[in-house]
């Protein structure tokens, strides 16, 4: 069950779980925020652990509402597309036979049964950007299981609303989201490494960034990168 906490102007989701800690997270486009806080806490603590954290939940929201967004995509001829951090046109064919997608110098040639709905060429393009991911990953997650002395167990790609990647230590398991297909591969690098690390540490406490330094020192600028990408159009939530 999630609750409300109203700070001034602002409105917090707050849900209790069975954890330990507090976890504060403000999520994009519009800076939504949540916390998950321990069942027994009283809500006058979490408001004032709220109020603590109100300069840094300010600060994102402003980072967030300054990041641009991606235009909706209509699948129309010469509409701008993605793949890896570069641009490509793309161009729309249509063949009664298996839908596929094809990269032809500086096009994404989208073929589609004559027809074919907006809905239909989405899930058409949506199965190439999995499959693009699902090609990537094995030789990312193989160079930093070396790297970090780990061992993924399992990967998993998938449209995530609310991050970039996750892990699930006890099962050694790491997620990426879809949309990482799109942004440069140095992207795709350094959630693969975050989420690795994951494996040694939980929690992003200091020990988790004293690992990161080691591993990938230059993760702050990877970060930053990937904060300054456009992000969906589309409305995150949790």
């Amino acid at each position: 069950m999630v609750e409300h906490l109203k700070l001034g102007d602002m409105s917090v989701d707050v849900e209790r779980k069975a954890i330990k800690n507090v976890h504060l997270s403000v999520y994009p486009p519009a800076g939504r925020i949540r916390i998950a806080a321990p069942s027994e806490m009283e809500m006058d603590t979490i408001r004032i652990f709220a109020l603590s954290k109100l300069s840094w939940i300010k600060k994102q929201q402003r980072r967030l509402n300054a990041q641009k967004r991606e235009p909706k995509r209509e699948y129309l001829e010469r509409e701008s597309h993605y793949l890896w951090g570069k641009r490509y046109l793309l161009s729309l064919a249509e063949v009664d036979a298996k839908p596929k997608v094809e990269v032809k110098h500086r096009k994404i040639v989208l073929t589609a049964r004559p027809g074919a709905s907006d809905g239909k060429r989405h899930q058409v393009m949506e199965a190439w950007y999995r499959q693009q991911l699902s090609e990537a990953l094995p030789s990312v997650i193989a160079k930093w299981e070396k790297a970090i002395g780990v061992e993924v167990s399992e990967w998993q790609v998938r449209r995530m609303k609310t991050k970039w990647g996750s892990c699930i230590p006890q099962k050694a398991k790491v997620i990426v989201n879809l949309e990482l297909a799109k942004k440069p591969k140095e992207c795709l690098d350094y959630i693969v490494a975050h989420e690795t690390v994951h494996l040694l540490e939980p929690t992003h406490n200091d020990r988790f960034k004293s690992l990161m330094n080691l591993f990938v020192p230059q993760w702050k600028e990877h970060r930053k990168v990937l904060n300054r990408i456009p992000v969906s159009h589309r409305e995150w939530s949790y």
